[in-house]
């Protein structure tokens, strides 16, 4: 089983017997520019989808309008945990450096773009850059704070987190409502600057210099895997149809190609994903867990500027203040469940109630009307920030309090990227689900409209420009269809959530590592002691 590892020194030295963590003024100082690249990477997950319809109106481009997001999503998630072991090998801050300058090259050049097909490969570069400095600031925490402490910090990127996935559409809306969509990637130089100063001046961090071995073929195969899923559920799923051979083709072909990356994991000396860490029960519970929270989360993430911009008829800028009660609950709660997961060194009981939070907040979700009044809606988003913020981070730290220390980049660039993962696939099912419920819906509401009629509502429920250009009754037939099918969307993830519940109670807790703490017994051996503990 893992165990936690003392940090390293410079050169080739052994391992001492206690990490050489930073003191508190010291990790207050390098905290700006950690947060700084992951906010650019996670708030430009969400600020392209308000300036999408001025984009296509540029370049006249309606076709290969998803590419936008789909490219930036496939190089995000297939690149976080190739980031992650190289940084294990080279060191944190030569990578940080260079995941910041890919992403800011990647937004110059976006911004430059003078035509779709350059967009799309630009968004492309911006996901390279964009998966390492999301992996790369949770693995630099875990080198420079003792586990015991990470909680305190960790709050903060979590409330980092939920700024960005709501403050994206905000931001884009006023950007592209105001100098033009271009602006959405000139924004990321201000920022990006200041986070590469602070990285570069004073994130100056020991580093073991061993022989290494790249896995080349581990990192092509996992590249392959990811792009092949991503490319169905995003791409050729909705496009083509669930049914259709090529979708068929792409799903079967990541499926082989995930099976042949454990097979050739198993077997190379440096793994890019070594498979030993899902022999600790407590890496693998959380890993799971944070893929099906990314499933369900993500849900509520993008149906609910949909509801408020449709529905509510708010525009892109009034629809991002909307959403201001989750940021609101992801603070009050993220900040104080670290602290005092830092002050107990416990954390177990913090997924179990973010997964009943999360639970009754899509619950609650799946009753929104066309008349649901907004105070309402905002205690929903409440709730569900409040989840959100009590499990996202937390399970990083104990994840990482679970494996080696050699391992650090690798596990939490394995979480970041189950997370990823499920938030793509989650999106890609609710996307299913919303179409195939709306037409059921539609023929309950109209139940004499004939195929032609019930296709042209569903195709205008598409857009929001579409449904306000309708004339009545059209508009509120669809509007209603629209309600009722997010309805259902909300409740396909309670099953998820059920499941992300039962994990959080059955993985083991283990003590969060103090700064005077040397190398910590295997996992199982703690959770023994513990147990044994608890029965006298």
């Amino acid at each position: 089983m893992s165990t936690t590892e003392p940090a390293t020194a410079g050169g080739a030295a052994p391992e001492p017997s206690a990490p050489n963590y930073l003191s508190h003024k010291q990790i207050l100082v390098i905290l700006g520019g950690l947060m700084a690249g992951m906010f650019l990477a996670a708030l430009d997950q969400s600020i392209v989808g308000t300036a999408l319809p001025q984009i296509v109106s540029e370049f006249n481009s309606l076709d290969k309008l998803s590419w936008v997001v789909t490219a930036y999503l496939l190089t995000s998630t297939a690149s976080t945990p190739l980031w992650g072991k190289i940084s294990d090998l080279y060191g944190r801050r030569p990578l940080f450096i260079a995941a910041i300058v890919t992403f800011l090259a990647g937004s110059v050049l976006a911004a430059l773009s003078q035509n779709i097909e350059e967009l799309i490969g630009f968004r492309a570069v911006q996901g390279l850059g964009a998966g390492g400095l999301m992996s790369l600031a949770f693995a630099t925490i875990g080198d420079v704070i003792p586990p015991r402490e990470r909680g305190k910090y960790m709050g903060y990127f979590g409330a980092v987190f939920g700024l960005s996935s709501v403050a994206g559409p905000l931001l884009g809306g006023v950007l592209t409502d105001g100098p033009g969509w271009r602006w959405i990637f000139w924004i990321n130089l201000p920022i990006g600057l200041v986070a590469l100063v602070i990285v570069a001046a004073v994130l100056k961090l020991p580093h073991v210099k061993r022989s290494h071995k790249i896995d080349y073929l581990g990192a092509a195969i996992v590249t392959g895997a990811v792009t092949t899923l991503l490319l169905a559920i995003s791409w050729s799923g909705p496009g083509n149809g669930w049914g259709n051979g090529t979708t068929i083709a792409l799903l079967v072909g990541a499926i082989v190609l995930a099976v042949a990356f454990v097979l050739v994991e198993l077997r190379v000396a440096e793994p890019i994903i070594p498979m030993d860490l899902f022999k600790g029960r407590i890496f693998s519970g959380y890993a799971a867990y944070a893929f099906l929270l990314g499933f369900a989360m993500f849900g509520a993430l993008i149906f609910l500027p949909l509801y408020l911009q449709a529905v509510k008829d708010l525009s892109p800028t009034r629809s991002g203040l909307a959403l201001l009660p989750m940021i609101v609950g992801i603070f009050s709660a993220s900040i104080p469940s670290g602290q005092l997961m830092s002050k107990t060194g416990r954390y177990k009981v913090y997924p179990i109630i973010s997964s009943v939070l999360v639970g009754g907040a899509m619950v609650l979700l799946s009753t929104l009307s066309m008349s649901t009044p907004y105070w309402h809606l905002a205690i929903f988003m409440f709730i569900m920030g409040a989840g959100l913020g009590l499990s996202m981070q937390i399970t990083v730290t104990a994840a990482q309090n679970s494996v080696p220390r050699k391992h650090m980049g690798t596990a939490t660039s394995t979480m970041t990227f189950f997370r990823s993962m499920g938030g793509a696939i989650g999106t890609a099912v609710y996307g299913a689900v919303l179409t195939s419920r709306l037409e059921v819906h539609l023929r309950d509401i109209v139940p004499n409209a004939t195929q032609t009629m019930i296709d042209g509502l569903a195709k205008a429920a598409n857009s929001v420009q579409a449904l306000h250009s309708l004339k009545e009754p059209m508009k509120g037939w669809a509007l209603h269809g629209l309600v009722d099918s997010m309805g259902d969307v909300f409740l396909v993830s309670l099953p998820f959530l059920a499941i992300a519940l039962v994990l959080a109670v059955i993985t083991p807790e283990q003590r969060l590592a103090g700064r005077s703490d040397g190398p910590q017994k295997p996992e199982d051996e703690n959770v023994d002691a513990s147990a044994a503990a608890a029965m006298h």
